[in-house]
């Protein structure tokens, strides 16, 4: 067994416990882990984009990601602080587009070229976008969609992407022939691909039959289906935007596993889509 797969395992070990006690605790523990993972990914963004810590753009990011996911959360009453405000949404639009256009206006002031400025801008507003407002779904999701069980919702979630995660993998080495996405990922295959998709639908069933027995069971197939692809296609996003820095993790803040934005980077993706899905088709 290999020094980095038994670190694998022992962070796992040590993790999941921690992550279903704050899923099941809900509240303040559930939105301070969600802004904690948050912090910790645009930091680990913005680095790798070359804006180092005591930058103006590292605080700006920062400050963007923490004050969306407040007001997402609902735990910052931005229309009780600014009445002009019309409701959460016209707030998060106009927040991006101040800082956007500060950012962009800051980094035109170092005279790059045309090309770099567009680029660096961009990724910036990517990450603050990408992070900012995704992350605030998994707090939706924990705090319960439509009458189901947040914390049984989460459980689903963390369960459908990480045997999926893992069922991928071992169907990749097993049965794995035929690339994916070479020029992104060269080690995923279809046939990973496939595995992760067939482990979600199944560890959702199995979940079903232990706590979702109070809706049909082919909405759980469709979000463990729907889950498990949207996972994957959030972790080749993440894998392309490493392949575009030419580096192999976001950082190796996680023994064995990598970067913040290395292990969550399905939730990103998955967890919208839960979210809507209980709120669209069980509404």
């Amino acid at each position: 067994m290999s020094k980095n797969l038994i670190f694998r395992i022992l962070v796992a070990i040590v993790a999941m416990p921690i992550i279903l006690w704050i899923i099941y605790q809900g509240g303040g523990w559930l939105f301070g882990m969600v802004l904690f993972l948050a912090i910790l990914g645009i930091t680990e963004f913005l680095l790798q984009e070359g804006f180092c810590l005591s930058s103006f753009f590292y605080w700006l990011g920062l400050f963007a990601v923490v004050l969306s996911i407040s007001i997402s959360t609902g735990f910052l009453d931005i229309i009780h602080l600014i009445p002009a405000f019309e409701n959460q949404t016209s707030a998060l639009i106009i927040l991006l587009l101040l800082v956007f256009v500060i950012s962009t206006k800051l980094l035109a002031v170092g005279k790059l070229p045309p090309q770099e400025l567009f680029r660096r801008s961009s990724n910036f507003m990517w990450g603050v976008i990408y992070i900012g407002l995704l992350y605030p779904f998994v707090y939706k999701v924990g705090e319960g969609v439509n009458g189901i069980s947040g914390g049984d919702s989460l459980l689903l979630l963390f369960s459908v992407l990480w045997i999926g995660d893992s069922s991928a993998m071992g169907f990749g080495k097993w049965l794995g022939k035929h690339k994916l996405a070479p020029s992104v990922s060269p080690n995923k295959t279809i046939e990973g691909f496939i595995g992760g998709i067939v482990g979600s639908v199944i560890v959702g069933l199995g979940l079903y039959f232990w706590k979702f027995q109070n809706i049909n069971i082919y909405h759980i197939i469709i979000v463990s289906l729907g889950c498990s692809i949207s996972g994957q296609i959030g972790d080749l996003v993440e894998s392309m935007w490493k392949r575009s820095l030419q580096i192999k993790d976001s950082s190796n803040i996680i023994p064995g596993h990598g970067g913040i934005l290395d292990r969550f980077d399905s939730l990103l993706f998955a967890a919208p889509f839960m979210y809507l899905y209980f709120n669209l088709m069980l509404g």
